[in-house]
Formats: C-alpha cells, sequence, structure tokens
C-alpha cells in the first residue's frame, strides 16, 4: 500500500512539476518559428508538459525505493553527519560560483560541477569521520558538565547512568544472562545490536538440527528478557561497519555507545581487552561466586568416568566443577569420600584435584 501511494504521490508531483515549467516557459515557447498562436495548441503544450513531467515522476519510482531503502538501513546519525556535510559541501560550492560569476560560460558550468563534487565530498567526509566527531563532541560536553556541575563530594562520585550492556550471540544462546537480570546485579539499559539479532534468525533457521535448536534457545531467552523481566532493553539498530565481521561491529558499537560488551566468548574477551573496551564476561561471573575450597577439606562425590591419567576418576560437582580423583578410578559409579589436594584456576574455569580418604565411604544408591 506505502509504495503504490509512493508511485501515485510521485506522479502527481510530475504532472504538477511538468504543468507548471510548461506554463512559466510559455512566453519562451511562443517565441519558436512557426508556432501556431492559438489556444487549443498552447493546451495541448500544457498537456504535453504534464504527461512528461508524469511520466518521468512515474519511472523515478524504483530510484526513490532504491534510496528509502539505502536510508533505512543507514544509521540516524549518519543521516544527520551526511546531511551537515552536504550542507557545507554545497555551500563551498556556492562561493565558488560567486566567484567565478563574471565568467559567461565557465562560471555556470564549474558551479554545477563543484557543486556535484563538494557535496559529495561533504557527505563522504562527514560519515567517515563521524566517529571521531561524536569523540570530540563527547568530550567538550563532558567537559561542559563538569564545569557546570557542583563540586565534587563522596556522594556525588558515585553517581550516575550506568553504562549501556552490549550483548553478543554467545551470551544470548548460552541462557545464563536472563538469570543474571533477574536477580538485578546488571544495571543498565541492554543493548541487542541489529546484527545479533539476524544472526540469531540465521542460526535459528539453519538445515542443523543443533545450530537450530540453539538458535531459538536465543530468540526465547530474548523474549523472555523483554517480556517477563523489568530489565531495559533496547534494539539497536544502527549499521557500524557494512561488510565486517559480527564481534568486530560488536566492538566498534560498545566503543561508539561507550557501553561494555557482555560475553562469554573468550577470544571475544582478549580481542577486546586488547582495543580497550570493558567486557563483562559472565564465565568469570560464573567462577567467581563458586564456594571457595581449600586444600584439606573433605567432601562427598561420585565419580562418574575414568581421567586422562593411568588410574584417575572424574567428577562434578552441582554447578559444573570438574574433580580429578588420583586412584579414583577403581571406584567409578561409587559415591565416595576425598581429601582435596589442589585446586587449580583455569581459563575454562576451575579444577579440584582430590585423592580418596583412607577410609573410603560408599554411600548406597
Amino acid at each position: 500500500m506505502l509504495k503504490k501511494n509512493l508511485r501515485l504521490m510521485l506522479t502527481l508531483a510530475g504532472i504538477l512539476g511538468g504543468l507548471s515549467l510548461t506554463f512559466f516557459n510559455l512566453p519562451l515557447i511562443r517565441e519558436i518559428p512557426f508556432y501556431p498562436q492559438h489556444w487549443a495548441t498552447t493546451a495541448l503544450v500544457l498537456v504535453l508538459g504534464s504527461l512528461i513531467g508524469a511520466l518521468i515522476g512515474f519511472f523515478l519510482f524504483p530510484l526513490a525505493t532504491w534510496v528509502e531503502n539505502r536510508l533505512a538501513r543507514t544509521a540516524f546519525i549518519d543521516i544527520v553527519f551526511g546531511a551537515v556535510g552536504l550542507i557545507v559541501g554545497l555551500l563551498i560550492a556556492a562561493l565558488m560560483g560567486t566567484i567565478l560569476s563574471g565568467y559567461p560560460l565557465v562560471g555556470p558550468l564549474v558551479t554545477v560541477l563543484s557543486g556535484v563534487i563538494f557535496g559529495y565530498l561533504g557527505i563522504s567526509i562527514a560519515t567517515r569521520k563521524r566517529e571521531e566527531a561524536t569523540s570530540v563532541l563527547g568530550w567538550f560536553g563532558h567537559r561542559r558538565s563538569k564545569a557546570e556541575s557542583a563540586p565534587p563530594t563522596e556522594v556525588n562520585d558515585y553517581q550516575g547512568i550506568s553504562p549501556a550492556k552490549v550483548l553478543d550471540t554467545s551470551v544470548i544462546i548460552d541462557g545464563r544472562i536472563a538469570d543474571i537480570v533477574k536477580t538485578g546485579f546488571l544495571e543498565g539499559p541492554l543493548v541487542i545490536p541489529g546484527f545479533v539479532l539476524e544472526e540469531l534468525r540465521h542460526i535459528a533457521d539453519s538445515s542443523d538440527v543443533l545450530k537450530r535448536n540453539r538458535g531459538r534457545r536465543g530468540l526465547d531467552i530474548l523474549n523472555r528478557i523483554q517480556k517477563e523481566l523489568s530489565a531495559e532493553v533496547r534494539i539497536n539498530e544502527e549499521e557500524v561497519g557494512e561488510g565486517l565481521e559480527v564481534d568486530t561491529k560488536l566492538l566498534k558499537l560498545a566503543k561508539l555507545l561507550g557501553g561494555k560488551v557482555v560475553t562469554n566468548d573468550f577470544n571475544l574477551n582478549k580481542v577486546a581487552e586488547l582495543q580497550g573496551v570493558p567486557v563483562l564476561n559472565i564465565n568469570d561471573l560464573a567462577n567467581a561466586v563458586k564456594p571457595a575450597v581449600l586444600p584439606g577439606e573433605d567432601m562427598t562425590i561420585t565419580v562418574i568416568k575414568d581421567g586422562k591419567e593411568a588410574g584417575q576418576g572424574v567428577a562434578y560437582l552441582d554447578d559444573g566443577t570438574m574433580i580429578v580423583v588420583d586412584g579414583g578410578k577403581r571406584h567409578i559409579g561409587d559415591t565416595i569420600g576425598v581429601t582435596v589436594t589442589s585446586v587449580l584456576q583455569t581459563a575454562a574455569g576451575r579444577m579440584i584435584f582430590a585423592k580418596p580418604k583412607l577410609q573410603v565411604e560408599r554411600v548406597a544408591p
């Protein structure tokens, strides 16, 4: 419906434009040699001008649709900076036209060419340097707000708006983010980039069953956060780098928003640290809230499989922490008492090493 209305409006605009141009140029048209000075001829000329305008407006519809789609995919801030750059470029072109107005042949041609060239350069430079301009404006705004604010006190130092939390695909699929949000420990708005949503949709439509289930789980988690929880969720459709990988876009968006990336991706965590982007890794949070276990403590576990080394057995705590039991292979399937010998903290999580107690405690199933 909207497209049909757009084509109709363009056609009507073409009719009015053609009629107006023809009407206002009738004195010039009537000076054409052998022009019949008759009202019927004048009416015919007006009709022809309207028809030509209507055809031009009708066939401009594909171009208008392309421009509309292009603008819809372009971030609003890019449109604003592009418009400012276009205005500056046209002002420079107009200044050059004023200087060259004394040259009858060269002046108009240079004015038109400079308008096209400087207009394009203004748009291109303004959009490409948007991040630098935003940073400069943000720095001036920060300096001004500090100058106008009251002298800092102990209370004022801790006041302020929490930075945005930009969620990546892995942390959404993981699902634990919903429970963290529910507890209220994660403050500030949650930002879901449009390209992350698009990646989730692609995963949910995958022909691979496992990928499809993971993608649908991620979409269900987002629906739960939006509908059931009280967190502020924002969908950000800004295009921060066409053709770039999702992780690169995520870091650029976090920089632009002055926010933090929430992830459980180890590699993304390292790249973000190198680029100076703050990261909240939920695996680090999970490890931090695990109960502390010290060497010498006793616990009761169930050995479920053998380990990598000869004679070892492996068990797991309720939170998923792996326990490697030296000499526990012969106790596979048994619930026994063990003594912790050491604790190893790795990037993947915490590992506990233990050995069976001297008096093995067997618990009947």
